[in-house]
C-alpha cells in the first residue's frame, strides 16, 4: 500500500460522495434564485427533517461497507451475501414505518422548529412529497455500503453521480421550467431516489463474482452475527443520535434569529457538508482498507491504512482551507442572489475557513474504527463531543450570537477528533497488539 494506490481508492470514493452534498446545495441553490428566503428556508428545514431520520439509520451504509469489506478480505462470497441480506430487510421495514407515521413525524418536527409560518408551510410542502422515498433511500444506503465494501468503485460512483445527478437536473427543470417551487425540488428527490434502487439491484447482480442466492432464514437470522450487527449498529446509532442533537440545536438556534439569518446558516452549512463529504471520501477507502485487513489477517495493510490516512487527512484540510479562503465571496454567491443572505453569509461564513482543520482528524480516522467495526470509540468521542457543544451553546451564544453558535459549532469538530485520536493506540493493540 502506498500513495498511488490510496489515492487510487480514495479519490473516486471522493467523487462519488461529493455527489450528496453537491444535492442539497443544488436544492439551497435552485430555491435560492426564488425572490423569498422563505424558500431557502423551508427546503433547509425540510431537508434537515429528512437528514434526522436518514442520519439515525446511516449505519446501515457504514456497517454494510465494514461487513462487506471483512467478508471480500476473507473471500468469503455467504458472508458477502449475508452482509447485504441483513441490512437491507431492515432498510425496508423502517422506510415502510417512516411512511405509516408520517402525520406525527411531520407535526412533531414543525412543532420543535419555531421559524416563521411562511418557512414552515414550505417546509411541510417538501415534505409531504419526500417521506415516499424513505425506504427507497434507505435501501439505497445498503446498496452503496455494500458496494463499497466489496471495493466496486466504478460501479458506486455512477450510481451516486447516477442518482444525484439526474436530482440535479429534475430539480432545475421542476422548479425553473415547470414553476413547481418547493414541491418541484422534493419530487425530483423522489424520483432520483426511486430509479437509483432499481439500478443498485441490477449492478449488484451483475457486479458479483458469485452466484446471487438468497440465503436460508437460520443463516439470515444467526444469533451471533446478528448480535454482532445489532452492536455495531447500536454504536453507530448513538453516535448518530449525538450528532443530530448538536446540528438541529444549532438549526434550532439560527432559526430564533430570524428567517434571513437562517437563511445564511443554511448556505454555509450546505458548504460544510460539501467539505465534510470530501473527507469522507477518503474515510470510506480508509475504512474499506481496514475492513480487508481485520478480514484478512494483514497488519502491514492496516498500519500503512493508519500512516496515509492521516498524512493525507492534513493535505486535504488545506487545499479546502485555501479553496474556500481565496473564493468565499463567490462560492456563496453560487447559492443565492438576495444581498441580505450573502452580506450574512460572508460575515459568518469565516468560521469555515477553521472547520477543515478542526474535522480532517475526526472524519478519515473514523474510517478505521468502522473498518474495524469497533465502533464503541466512535460512539464515545461524539458524545463527549455533543456535551462540550451543548455547554457551549448555552454558555456563549447569548453573548456573542451567531457568532458564538459557530464558535461551539467549530469546538465540537475539534472535540469530535481530539477524543477520537485518543482511541487510536488502544485499537491498535487490540486489532494486531503492536500494530
Amino acid at each position: 500500500m502506498n500513495n498511488r494506490a490510496y489515492l487510487s481508492l480514495a479519490i473516486p470514493l471522493t467523487i462519488s460522495t461529493m455527489t450528496t452534498p453537491l444535492l442539497g446545495a443544488v436544492d439551497t441553490a435552485v430555491v435560492g434564485q426564488l425572490p423569498d428566503p422563505a424558500y431557502i428556508g423551508g427546503v433547509a428545514l425540510g431537508t434537515l427533517i429528512f437528514n434526522t431520520l436518514y442520519w439515525i439509520f446511516g449505519f446501515l451504509r457504514v456497517s454494510t461497507s465494514a461487513f462487506a469489506a471483512q467478508a471480500d478480505g476473507a473471500s468469503d462470497p455467504d458472508q458477502g451475501i449475508l452482509a447485504l441480506s441483513r441490512p437491507f430487510l431492515l432498510a425496508i421495514a423502517v422506510g415502510i414505518c417512516f411512511i405509516l407515521l408520517q402525520w406525527p413525524i411531520e407535526y412533531l418536527a414543525l412543532k420543535l422548529f419555531s421559524a416563521d409560518s411562511d418557512v414552515s408551510q414550505f417546509a411541510a410542502e417538501y415534505f409531504r412529497i419526500r417521506i415516499w422515498g424513505a425506504p427507497f433511500t434507505l435501501m439505497n444506503y445498503v446498496i452503496l455500503g455494500w458496494l463499497m465494501g466489496m471495493a466496486k468503485i466504478k460501479e458506486s460512483l455512477f450510481l451516486q453521480v447516477l442518482m444525484n445527478v439526474l436530482n440535479m437536473i429534475l430539480a432545475i427543470l421542476f422548479v425553473h421550467v415547470f414553476s413547481f417551487a418547493v414541491k418541484g425540488v422534493a419530487a425530483a428527490a423522489l424520483i432520483a431516489e426511486i430509479i437509483a434502487t432499481i439500478v443498485g439491484l441490477v449492478i449488484i447482480i451483475k457486479a458479483s463474482a458469485f452466484v446471487w442466492k438468497f440465503p436460508s432464514f437460520q443463516k439470515l437470522l444467526d444469533t451471533q452475527s446478528m448480535k454482532k450487527m445489532f452492536n455495531v449498529n447500536k454504536d453507530l446509532f448513538i453516535r448518530t443520535i449525538s450528532l443530530l442533537v448538536v446540528i438541529n440545536m444549532f438549526t434550532a438556534k439560527g432559526a430564533s434569529f430570524g428567517t434571513d439569518l437562517l437563511a445564511a446558516n443554511a448556505v454555509l452549512f450546505q458548504i460544510h457538508y460539501i467539505m465534510a463529504y470530501f473527507f469522507e471520501g477518503f474515510a470510506n477507502a480508509t475504512s474499506i482498507l481496514v475492513g480487508k485487513a481485520v478480514g484478512s489477517n494483514d497488519k502491514e495493510l492496516y498500519k500503512k491504512t493508519l500512516t496515509l490516512s492521516k498524512k493525507w487527512s492534513v493535505i486535504i484540510a488545506f487545499v479546502i482551507a485555501c479553496i474556500y479562503g481565496l473564493f468565499q465571496n463567490q462560492i456563496i454567491a453560487l447559492f443565492t442572489n438576495l444581498s441580505s443572505v450573502i452580506d450574512l453569509s460572508i460575515t459568518y461564513g469565516k468560521w469555515l475557513i477553521l472547520y477543515p482543520f478542526a474535522a480532517c482528524f475526526g472524519l478519515v480516522i473514523y474510517g478505521v474504527f468502522t473498518g474495524a467495526t469497533e465502533i464503541a470509540p466512535v460512539r464515545n468521542s461524539m458524545i463527549y463531543a455533543m456535551i462540550v457543544y451543548i455547554l457551549l451553546q448555552i454558555t456563549v451564544t447569548p453573548i456573542w450570537h451567531n457568532h458564538g453558535l459557530w464558535l461551539a459549532f467549530i469546538v465540537y469538530t475539534i472535540g469530535r477528533s481530539g477524543f477520537l485520536i485518543m482511541y487510536t493506540p488502544r485499537l491498535n493493540k487490540k486489532l494486531f497488539e503492536t500494530a
